[in-house]
């Protein structure tokens, strides 16, 4: 993933059970980065989870299977579907992503309503 930085406000998005200190949502000057790496598939859970960096501290946040199908063209639940979807939508999952942390001030879980409210 490359390094990107954004800021705003949505709603959608679920903490996640792990991977993340809490920071003050309100806070715009939190630095958000998405590194250069893919994604891992979490099929116990129907999960793309990725590494995203809070002020230089790595925070692991997902994005539902559900989500990569209805919204960015997974043509199914198989690994390589939904890595290919997720590449394809990785700018939109980045940006909403930053938004929901900017709302949470930690990990969250992107959930396909997310992508309704955005996209309507």
């Amino acid at each position: 993933m490359s390094a990107a930085s954004s800021s705003g406000s949505s709603s959608g998005s679920s903490s996640a059970g792990r991977g993340g200190a809490s920071r003050d949502p309100q806070d715009q000057r939190v630095q958000v980065a998405f590194p250069d790496e893919s994604p891992v598939f979490d099929g116990a859970n129907m999960l793309m989870r990725f590494v995203v960096e809070l002020d230089g501290e790595p925070v692991v946040c997902a994005i539902t299977v559900e989500a990569l199908e209805d919204h960015f063209g997974a043509e199914s639940a198989l690994e390589a579907a939904l890595r290919d979807a997720f590449e394809r939508g990785r700018e939109r999952i980045c940006a909403s992503c930053t938004e929901a942390i900017r709302e949470t001030g930690g990990s969250v879980v992107l959930h396909s309503g997310r992508f309704r409210v955005e996209s309507g």
